[in-house]
């Protein structure tokens, strides 16, 4: 019979004086105004980063807030509030810039990049969150702190109980040479079958099994870590056409038709044969990871819980793909958070589609 694998992240490898007040002001609709039922959290995003790219210095991030059911655009300049109430979002003024926060990240990469230590824009707070786990102590501790200070209230430095790690270990997905790996989504390449997994999965070997001792199903043509956290798999078999489906553990599967760029505060699932199924929220974008084995950036913040052997596989939105699983810190049992690699990142550097 022909293998045809599925998408089933079978996770295994593991200016304004307005602007400058301290306390934002979130710009509301006036009282009794008519308001239209709001769109799609999907639409609204999409309409907040066409509008951040043309207000340019005067965006400051977004999230959605689930409570209202609305976009929150943050913005530095409140006379563009009306622009961000005509995409259907609330305007936020806030204090600092996306641009302001990036260099307060470019500061942290030259003065702080320690292993055990992460950083993400969070624009809920409107600054930038770094996270330091139990092995950064000493000499490591005390020059972060210095770095976060120096920073004064664009950034916050807060610690996790668990370190950050690469979620290797063992589950059923796909097997290497030497290690067990996760498939994370089916994609097509000039209409030839491959599939995505983490970037150092694929570091680890070079051909893929589904099962332990198996017969070989594709090989790596293409992996990228430290930096990001992807690879490609070439199936062998050219003619196979893999079902483009997450497995939810309950019996069922959700089809996988397109990718998406994930929003703060979007609903996501993720699906792993070590774990099972999880559900949370995404709480930042853009995020730096400083494992052990290399410092990997642009990745997608979440709560949801991993544990080891959930490595590379599927973070969805109902039918959309959206990230790979990377790592994190915590467990299913009290909590974690963890980073995903974003799948449209992936897709549009090696030129695939999602089936």
């Amino acid at each position: 019979m022909t293998y045809r694998p599925t998408s089933t992240a079978r996770l295994t490898l593991a200016g304004t004086a307005a602007a400058a007040l301290a306390v934002s002001a979130v710009l509301l609709p006036g009282a009794g105004a008519a308001t239209a039922a709001p769109a799609s959290p999907a639409h609204q995003a999409k309409a907040a980063a066409a509008l951040a790219a043309r207000l340019g210095n005067r965006a400051a991030g977004s999230y959605y807030d689930a409570a209202s059911r609305r976009l929150v655009v943050n913005i530095t300049d409140p006379s563009a509030a009306q622009q961000v109430r005509d995409t259907g979002a609330v305007p936020r003024v806030v204090r600092y810039s996306t641009a302001q926060l990036h260099t307060v990240i470019a500061d942290l990469a030259k003065q702080a990049r320690i292993a055990g230590t992460a950083w993400v824009i969070d624009p809920r707070q409107d600054k930038v969150v770094v996270t330091a786990d139990p092995t950064v102590t000493g000499a490591k501790r005390a020059r972060l702190g210095a770095a976060v200070k120096a920073l004064g209230d664009r950034a916050a430095l807060r610690h996790t109980a668990s370190p950050f790690k690469l979620l290797v270990a063992g589950g059923d997905a796909i097997w290497g040479s030497s290690v067990r790996c996760s498939l994370g989504f089916n994609v097509t390449v000039d209409g030839a079958p491959y599939f995505l997994t983490a970037g150092h999965c694929g570091n680890a070997s070079s051909t893929w099994s589904d099962s332990g001792g198996g017969a070989e199903i594709g090989q790596t043509v293409d992996s990228r870590f430290p930096g990001t956290d992807y690879a490609l798999v070439q199936y062998d078999d050219s003619s196979s056409a893999p079902a483009s489906e997450v497995d939810l553990y309950d019996g069922s599967t959700q089809e996988i038709t397109g990718a998406a760029d994930a929003y703060v505060g979007e609903s996501v699932e993720r699906s792993g044969s070590t774990s099972g199924l999880h559900g949370g929220s995404v709480t930042g974008l853009d995020a730096t990871v400083n494992y052990e084995e290399g410092s990997v950036s642009g990745l997608i913040d979440t709560d949801v819980c991993a544990e080891a052997g959930d490595s590379g596989g599927a973070l969805f939105d109902g039918s959309s793909a959206i990230g790979l699983t990377s790592g994190g810190s915590g467990d299913c049992t009290s909590g974690g958070e963890t980073f995903f690699q974003p799948v449209t990142a992936a897709l549009s550097a090696e030129g695939a589609t999602i089936p």
